[in-house]
């Protein structure tokens, strides 16, 4: 991993009441959390630590991170409310 960043997707389960991050881009990579906030930590201390686990060998000094989010709002027509 010479120039790269890691994508990572984020959506909201709304039956589990909680952000969920995966990603292609780092093997292992699977974590929770109640805020976005919470989440995007995680995510960061995660790929710290599977970067060193699965041996990831890369000349940059930093890795961007890029957390896309899934996050759906609805808002009422207020023509058929």
């Amino acid at each position: 991993m010479r120039n790269a960043s890691i994508f990572v997707q984020a959506f909201w389960d709304d039956d589990a009441k909680v952000w969920v991050a995966t990603s292609n881009d780092i093997v292992g990579l699977s974590v929770e959390g109640v805020t976005h906030e919470e989440l995007t930590d995680k995510v960061v201390a995660a790929v710290a630590d599977l970067i060193e686990l699965n041996g990831v060998e890369t000349d940059l000094p930093e890795i961007p991170v890029h957390i896309m989010t899934d996050d759906v709002r609805r808002v009422g027509n207020p023509r058929l409310a």
